[in-house]
């Protein structure tokens, strides 16, 4: 792996505890070794982490790394965006990760943005190139998309509204990563498309998220770790080994780079750096 050339990136979840708060720290700790791009922290649905997101983040620049909080826009006003935005300017954040968001349960009013495009570009109408943005990308396909061809015209719309990077839902089928990039090159997008790599931990969790998400967790892996029965060790070392080489193989086929999701632990994403040479 060329790591003088790849970027890397760890995601963070909004701690809602004390507790979660000093995990997250030593968690950032670990993981600054490996000097990422930066660290980003996510955004719940509608906003309901709004204020962990922001004090997550305003920590992390504190502390001197780059920091960027998720800016979901479903269930919001063109108001409490700009206010946020306004915000993070104000503090010297100078990324944005721009969702639409899932919408959450019950939810009538989806607010005044409909889709991610919209966002991305009221925040360039409002502060030009003062934010670098990224978006989100699916290489096996948004789950709620209509279909296939739907679903690449939403990323080149987002593209194409003012974007400067992509970061993917996680997969284990590096095929997929390669054809999405591929197709959406064919129709001029330009800008990186980072690699989402999820360690491989406790795969009764796994499962529920990517049921959840939509990633495919590949027959041949999915039958492998079940085998394991309950050996966490087992799972951790076998899924350790299919992470890696995954990474592995992503870079050398011209992946700009990796964006980890960390789950707020460093363990697996330690180790996977470290057998990668970062």
């Amino acid at each position: 792996m060329t790591t003088s050339k790849s970027h890397i990136s760890f995601e963070f979840f909004p701690p809602k505890t004390q507790e979660g708060v000093e995990k997250l720290r030593a968690t950032r700790q670990a993981l600054a070794q490996f000097k990422p791009e930066f660290f980003s922290v996510t955004f719940g649905a509608g906003g309901t982490t709004q204020e962990g997101t922001r004090n997550a983040v305003l920590e992390i620049q504190r502390e001197g790394f780059s920091a960027a909080p998720h800016l979901s826009c479903i269930g919001s006003t063109r108001e409490a965006i700009a206010a946020l935005l306004a915000d993070y300017r104000e503090h010297g954040i100078r990324r944005i990760v721009a969702l639409r968001g899932d919408i959450p349960s019950g939810m009538v009013d989806v607010g005044e943005f409909r889709y991610a495009n919209e966002l991305v570009a009221f925040i360039r109408e409002q502060h030009g190139d003062w934010f670098r943005i990224e978006v989100a990308a699916y290489p096996e396909y948004h789950p709620q998309s209509a279909n296939a061809e739907a679903d690449i015209r939403n990323f080149v719309a987002k593209v194409n509204a003012g974007a400067d990077a992509a970061i993917t839902q996680y997969f284990f089928n590096a095929d997929a990563y390669f054809r999405f990039v591929d197709e959406v090159r064919a129709r001029g997008v330009n800008v990186p498309i980072y690699p989402g790599i999820m360690p491989i931990q406790n795969f009764s969790q796994l499962s529920r998220f990517s049921d959840m998400c939509g990633a495919e967790i590949p027959r041949w892996l999915r039958l492998r770790l079940a085998s394991f029965g309950d050996d966490s060790a087992a799972i951790r070392a076998y899924g350790l080994d299919v992470v890696t080489e995954l990474c592995d193989k992503l870079v050398a086929g011209g992946a700009p780079g990796l964006h980890f999701y960390t789950l707020n632990a460093s363990g697996a994403v330690s180790t996977v750096c470290q057998r990668l040479g970062l």
